[in-house]
């Protein structure tokens, strides 16, 4: 095996950690996945003539563990400072937005409204939302559960936090939720591996992203599972 090969996949197989919680990313069953990830997992798989295990969580702070403990050697998530303490990260591929849904008749018209005393948001915890607005609110209260409009909505909260797709989704099933438009985040999704790999791995990984951006196969991929409305990332 290339250096890179043996580096990143030691055992002979790519294992890529998969979050099916992210539906621009990925979509369908652990059986069967699809969408951008899955593609881009198989395009690395094919061009350094490894074997695939695809690895299928329903949460991105599922899909982390795995590559921190050892069960994955590459990951799909959103650039963040808590994570890159352990996973070294490409450019990101595609950029998604973090939005907030509040009940129709709220108060909250800006993401400058929802930083207030008594407002309390909710996020799917792990979520690349989660840590951002951990981080960043002041005088709100993040409030975790397995989804975030879920939890808004079962708890009674002042809020809900996700990704723009799948919120604009949730708002146009339930009449008495609206969306604020502005977003709250840019979530700049990349690939990622160990803090551990060589530099030239990490490298290899960079390069390999940036390839798939300007040859239009990341475009491609967003477009035949249906998230064409999601943004290529820009040249690193």
């Amino acid at each position: 095996m290339t250096t890179v090969q043996a580096d990143l996949a030691p055992t002979g197989v790519l294992r890529a950690s998969i979050n099916l919680g992210n539906p621009v990313l990925a979509q369908g069953a652990p059986e069967e996945p699809a969408g951008v990830t899955v593609d881009i997992a198989r395009e690395l798989a094919r061009r350094l003539g490894l074997g695939l295990e695809l690895v299928c969580f329903d949460a991105a702070r599922k899909s982390f563990e795995a590559m921190t403990s050892g069960r994955a050697d590459i990951c799909f998530l959103a650039i963040d400072p808590a994570r890159a303490e352990e996973v070294a990260f490409t450019a990101p591929y595609v950029v998604i937005e973090g939005v907030f849904a509040v009940p129709i008749d709220s108060a909250l018209t800006s993401v400058a409204d929802v930083d207030a005393p008594g407002v309390r948001i909710g996020v799917k915890q792990g979520s690349a939302y989660d840590l951002y607005l951990t981080r960043t609110l002041q005088q709100a209260t993040v409030v975790q559960g397995a989804e975030g409009v879920d939890v808004f909505r079962a708890e009674g909260l002042e809020g809900g936090a996700g990704i723009r797709q799948p919120v604009a989704r949730f708002v146009s099933e339930n009449p008495g939720v609206r969306m604020i438009e502005e977003r709250f985040m840019e979530i700049r999704q990349a690939v990622g591996t160990a803090r551990a790999k060589q530099p030239e791995t990490v490298a290899y990984l960079h390069e390999f992203v940036e390839d798939l951006k300007s040859s239009g196969f990341i475009a491609a991929s967003l477009e035949a599972s249906g998230q064409s409305d999601a943004a290529v990332a820009p040249p690193a």
